[in-house]
């Protein structure tokens, strides 16, 4: 099993990046900060990784989110959201992204997924169940939902 690693915000990630079909402006803004100055390297990146040698195989962005503005629970609380998660098409079948999914689910919270349409079933796979769409909140997305076995909303 290869290591799931929290990736710098550094011109190597940018640029492994650029190898992903989902490379869009959150990668674009990272790039635009960097070459600016006005980023630390060291600043906390919602991005992990699953490298083979030296090559950027699995990556997902990941963060925590407060359900305050637009809260999916009731009584609002806070989740994960994982968005952009791919695997380079050569890396494919070795389980990379259900070790990226499995590394989610350690934070034992909920976790919404925003899936590209044909990553659906993968997700479903994994426990995740399509959410109630709001179109204020979600906008485009098409967001699906995990529970942690057990999991209670307090």
């Amino acid at each position: 099993m290869s290591e799931v690693k929290h990736l710098a915000i550094n011109y190597k990630t940018v640029e492994d990046f650029k190898k992903f079909r989902e490379y869009g402006a959150q990668e674009l803004h990272m790039m635009q900060e960097l070459e600016g100055n006005m980023i630390d390297a060291d600043i906390d990146s919602p991005f992990y990784g699953i490298y083979v040698g030296d090559t950027l195989a699995a990556r997902m962005c990941l963060y925590r989110k407060e359900d305050e503005q637009q809260p999916i629970f009731d009584p609002p609380h806070d989740y994960m959201v994982i968005w952009k998660l791919e695997v380079l098409e050569k890396y494919r079948g070795r389980g990379f992204g259900s070790q990226l999914i499995e590394f989610a689910k350690d934070y034992e919270l909920p976790i919404k997924a925003i899936s590209r349409q044909n990553a659906r079933g993968f997700f479903e796979k994994h426990g995740f169940e399509t959410m109630k769409y709001d179109i204020d909140r979600d906008m485009a997305d098409d967001p699906l939902i995990f529970y942690p076995e057990g999991y209670v909303l307090n």
